[in-house]
């Protein structure tokens, strides 16, 4: 499942096994030990990315960290990331 979010153009976040396993990779550890309320803004494009790379194999976490300032905040962008989170554990997502 995708979880739309407007960046520089609409893109879709998803985070399957193959983007939780690039995450993990990147932070050296599970995502279960990862603590999502103290990440460096590094931590966060690479949270992003991982999420965005399906679609668009040229990403870098650099890449977000420019398309975020330019199009969005990272304050709006976490929070259709933390609901991406969610249906990729089984969870659910409200319709507004």
């Amino acid at each position: 499942m995708f979880v739309p979010v407007q960046l520089d153009k609409m893109r879709n976040l998803r985070y399957g096994m193959k983007a939780i396993s690039l995450i993990e990779k990147k932070f050296g550890k599970s995502i279960s030990k990862i603590d999502m309320d103290d990440m460096t803004m590094e931590e966060i494009a690479t949270f992003i990315w991982a999420g965005l790379v399906h679609e668009d194999k040229e990403l870098t976490p650099d890449k977000v960290m420019e398309i975020v300032d330019n199009f969005s905040t990272v304050q709006a962008v976490m929070e259709k990331v933390s609901e991406a989170m969610n249906l990729a554990f089984g969870g659910t997502v409200e319709k507004k």
